[in-house]
């Protein structure tokens, strides 16, 4: 079992899907050797950018074992796991260990709205299921439910919970956890528009959806933030924002495949019931990545870059 930090970049990477609506692994690939040269620090696959609600179990372990093999170990393999029951969660954390999973993303229960007690409960057999570490992604904004401070109080005694995905969309919620627990868990930012400021109030990584189009811009905010060369984080910061703004709209799988295609590592193929943009809506978002692209910051030496890439 790999030993890693939960610590830098970690894109939640978009799944290809080709025209026959089968997985398109050449597209992916691409996609994941771009992410690789500019020196993230792990891959998440199956999260809600990754359609894991559109996913069968067989094409998310497909996905799993081809990541893993192509990654060959530079970098950790992330699975997310978004089940509706507490059983096929654990069905789940168990053939990803199997497979060779290095960590676990773990949202609570889908569609019923469970109860505090009931959440806990349901992170807590996963957990004791799986010798993997897992980072509990909290998104109440997405999925109904919160996950407390009281609650992380109770999870902090389950040794192999170790991180956060802090997507409340509340920055106040890194320094909450960092007074309440310290360094008991590692938190990672999970909305790209105020990843800069999670980062600069302490959070250690960031699970980036805007890294899947612009992977080195991503780190390079992330490494110059560690480095503490704020005014130059911030720099890249503004000129990103409107492009990190996609992350935050129900549609931002196709927004964010469309940054893909414009920036040459992806395709906008999604599957149904998603269907690709048009109109106005289109046109607008469109723009939005164009005028990005067209402006697209030189970025100070030494801010992204892997020691170890892979060759196409």
């Amino acid at each position: 079992m790999m030993n890693f930090e939960w610590t830098g970049v970690f894109p939640a990477v978009t799944t290809k899907f080709g025209a026959d609506d089968q997985l398109d692994f050449d597209a992916f690939d691409k996609n994941i050797y771009a992410q690789l040269e500019a020196g993230v620090n792990g891959i998440i696959l199956g999260g809600s950018l990754g359609e894991a609600s559109v996913l069968t179990d067989d094409e998310k372990f497909a996905l799993l074992k081809h990541t893993l093999e192509l990654v060959e170990g530079r970098v950790p393999v992330i699975l997310n796991i978004a089940e509706q029951t507490t059983r096929s969660a654990v069905e789940i954390a168990k053939k990803a260990y199997e497979y060779g999973a290095n960590g676990l993303m773990l949202l609570p229960p889908m569609r019923y709205k469970a109860d505090d007690d009931e959440t806990v409960a349901f992170f807590t057999e996963v957990a004791k299921s799986t010798p993997l570490e897992i980072m509990i992604y909290n998104n109440p904004v997405d999925y109904k439910i919160e996950v407390t401070l009281e609650m992380f109080e109770q999870l902090a005694t389950i040794e192999n919970i170790v991180a956060v995905k802090e997507s409340t969309r509340d920055v106040i919620n890194v320094t909450r956890m960092i007074n309440r627990f310290g360094d008991r868990f590692k938190i990672f930012t999970g909305v790209d528009p105020i990843a800069t400021e999670s980062l600069m109030m302490g959070a250690d990584g960031w699970v980036a959806g805007l890294v899947d189009a612009f992977p080195r811009e991503t780190v390079a905010i992330y490494r110059l933030i560690k480095a503490g060369r704020y005014e130059e984080a911030r720099a890249i910061h503004r000129w990103f924002l409107p492009v990190l703004e996609l992350d935050i709209h129900p549609k931002l799988v196709q927004y964010i495949k469309l940054a893909e295609v414009a920036t040459g590592i992806g395709t906008e193929r999604v599957r149904a019931p998603r269907l690709p943009l048009k109109g106005e809506e289109r046109t607008r978002v469109q723009k939005i990545i164009a005028d990005a692209v067209a402006a697209r910051p030189e970025l100070p030496v030494g801010s992204w870059g892997s020691v170890e890439t892979l060759s196409n």
